[in-house]
C-alpha cells in the first residue's frame, strides 16, 4: 500500500513539473509572439514616421497625422513595457526596455515640439529616436531565436 501511495504522489510530482515546463515554454512563445509583433510595429513607425514629420512642417494635416501617430506609438512602448518577460527573455527584455526610455524619450521631444509649434527639420537629423528604433529591430532576431 505504501508502495502504491508513493507511485502514486511521485506520478503526482513529475506531472506537475511537466505542466510548468509546458506553462514556461508556452510563456516563451506568447512572449515571443509578443514581442515579435511590437519589433514589427517599431519598425513600421520608423520607416513611416521620418516622412510624415518631413511633410508635417508644411502640412497641417500632416502634422495631426504625425502628433496621433507619435501618440499611438507611445501607447505601444507603454503597453509593451507592462509586458512580463519569461526568466529566458529577461536580458533581451531588459535592452528592449532600455531602448524603450530611448525612444519615449525622442517621442516626448517630438511631442513637445509640436505643441510648441517648433517642429524643425533639423530635429529629424539629431534625434535619437529613428537610432533607437533600429536597435530595437536588431534585437528581433535574438528574440526569434527564443522561440526556435
Amino acid at each position: 500500500m505504501r508502495l502504491k501511495r508513493l507511485a502514486v504522489a511521485l506520478t503526482a510530482v513529475i506531472g506537475l513539473s511537466g505542466c510548468s515546463f509546458l506553462e514556461e515554454v508556452n510563456g516563451t512563445l506568447d512572449y515571443v509572439n509578443q514581442a515579435t509583433e511590437y519589433v514589427n510595429e517599431a519598425t513600421e513607425f520608423a520607416n513611416e514616421v521620418p516622412a510624415m514629420a518631413e511633410q508635417a512642417i508644411t502640412d497641417t494635416q500632416a502634422l495631426e497625422d504625425l502628433e496621433t501617430r507619435l501618440l499611438e506609438m507611445k501607447q505601444e512602448i507603454e503597453a509593451f513595457s507592462k509586458l512580463e518577460a519569461p526568466s529566458i527573455a529577461e536580458d533581451i527584455h531588459q535592452q528592449v526596455m532600455e531602448q524603450n526610455d530611448k525612444a519615449l524619450e525622442g517621442i516626448n521631444v517630438f511631442l513637445s515640439n509640436i505643441e510648441n509649434g517648433e517642429l524643425d527639420p533639423a530635429l529629424l537629423e539629431n534625434t535619437e529616436l529613428f537610432t533607437t528604433i533600429q536597435e530595437l529591430t536588431e534585437l528581433s532576431n535574438q528574440i526569434q531565436q527564443l522561440g526556435e
